[in-house]
């Protein structure tokens, strides 16, 4: 026995078609994921390959994108960043995941004083900013790119906590749920095989939504030098070690990994939003 679902008969309606900006956000999602991948055969150097003769070099034949101060391709640098800045969020999501939808699953199967207990812990966690939450464990167990996803996880557990709670309750009330009980199911079988799978596409939703802000929060640990430490080329902190560079004039080390930054954020809030509302109203 499982929730009743409706499936769609017919010819696509307007709300069926993807709208233009979801169809490129997504294509320009696709690239980026792409070019990170084949990053080894796109990239014409090495990304840790120094040439102070070349140093803050404008865009031109050698380098499609110019040069940082140190003389590195910025193209290359770009493409190889890619990896961390793409994967490291998903790791934060994942632990995030893991932790928010047991503890909103668990608030809202068992109601009473563990519905309160995991509420108002929630609660105390999102009155404390989530970013000084991370400087303060950062500070206690050392910088790096490992600790920040760790701590960053845990700082998004409570946001991902009350969605899935809220959802849950919502499931929960279905004529399903009971009907299992009734067989003598027990209720940690229950949410395992049927209540948190049936809540897989909301969660699946929210958590892309969350994922611009996840990479956003990252590239600000290590900008401010708490995330990717040298000679990493994690995009924020290729955007600090560009910053000297504007003194000089020069604008691309700091501005082409911004805009890497700033385009892959848009893109995924974009498709986020649209593929939140869309699983959110198949569920």
């Amino acid at each position: 026995m499982s929730a009743p679902t409706l499936d769609r008969v017919g010819p696509k309606t307007g709300k069926d078609r993807r709208p233009a900006g979801v169809m490129i956000a997504g294509g320009t999602l696709v690239v980026v994921v792409l070019a990170a991948l084949l990053a080894p055969l796109l990239a014409p150097y090495a990304p840790d390959t120094i040439d102070l003769s070349a140093s803050l070099v404008g865009t031109g034949p050698e380098h499609l994108l110019g040069t940082d101060s140190s003389g590195q391709d910025l193209l290359s640098r770009v493409l190889y960043g890619a990896r961390t800045s793409l994967v490291a969020p998903i790791l934060l999501l994942a632990i995030a995941a893991v932790l928010g939808v047991t503890l909103g699953t668990l608030a809202a199967w068992r109601g009473g004083w563990v519905d309160t207990v995991v509420s108002r812990l929630t609660d105390v966690m999102y009155a404390f900013p989530g970013l000084l939450f991370t400087v303060l464990i950062i500070a206690v167990f050392g910088a790096g790119m490992t600790t920040s996803v760790l701590a960053l996880g845990l700082a998004y557990t409570p946001t991902v906590a009350k969605y899935t709670r809220s959802v849950a309750l919502s499931e929960r009330r279905k004529p399903y749920i009971d009907a299992y009980g009734v067989q003598g199911m027990g209720g940690a079988r229950i949410c395992a095989r049927y209540l948190v799978p049936n809540l897989g596409r909301s969660i699946i939703g929210y958590l892309v939504v969350l994922f611009g802000e996840a990479l956003m929060s990252l590239a600000t640990l290590s900008y401010l030098g708490f995330g990717a430490q040298p000679p990493s080329s994690d995009w924020g902190l290729m955007v600090q070690e560009g910053q000297a560079a504007v003194v000089q004039g020069a604008l691309l080390p700091a501005l082409v990994p911004g805009f890497a930054i700033a385009l892959v954020v848009v893109s995924f809030n974009v498709v986020g939003v649209w593929a939140a509302d869309r699983l959110g109203s198949r569920r």
